[in-house]
């Protein structure tokens, strides 16, 4: 099909929708969690994967502060859970399930997650008056960026306190001033 038809083609085609949610592993996993979670139950995925990503070396001796990306030191790896199914079937529910098994297994307090695998399963933002309020974005904030969220926050008053750029998970404006170094 030539490229201008392509481009100019309004009708959407779906094909495979896709279902992502990370954790990050901080203690390595027993033999028998992981014979577990290979054989998980409830395997009504069109198509499941787990996406390890190692972390350590250098990475671990960046302050936890020196970037947004706050999960370095003492992360054994990330953990991302991915889950394919077709626009005709069902929603997800193995991805779901197997991120419910793990989670004494992960990172708490909070349970963090890696902000590139978007998940709003954790949380949105709550928009009152055009302007995404702070408080609702705390609940998934932290998880992404940890102690960094606030700094964020302060940073995204500065250059768009009125929330122009927005979406369900993007850093809300805290309106305040940033402390001078």
């Amino acid at each position: 099909m030539p490229l201008d038809v392509l481009l100019l083609n309004r009708n959407l085609t779906l094909g495979r929708f896709y279902k992502n949610k990370s954790d990050y592993v901080m203690k390595a996993l027993t033999m028998a969690e992981w014979e577990k979670i290979f054989t998980w139950p409830n395997g009504s995925a069109l198509e499941g994967q787990l996406v390890l990503e190692p972390h350590g070396g250098r990475m671990g001796s960046i302050a936890d502060t020196d970037t947004p990306f706050p999960h370095r030191d003492g992360v054994l790896y990330n953990i991302q859970y991915v889950e394919s199914w077709n626009g005709n079937s069902s929603t997800p529910s193995w991805v779901n399930t197997l991120y419910d098994f793990m989670e004494p297994l992960v990172s708490k307090n909070p349970r963090a997650a890696y902000a590139n695998y978007r998940d709003l399963d954790i949380g949105v933002n709550q928009v009152v008056g055009g302007v995404s309020g702070y408080e609702s974005g705390k609940v998934w904030g932290e998880r992404y960026f940890g102690g960094n969220f606030k700094k964020l926050a302060l940073i995204k008053g500065k250059v768009d306190g009125g929330d122009y750029f927005r979406n369900e998970q993007s850093v809300p404006p805290l309106l305040s001033s940033l402390p001078r170094k």
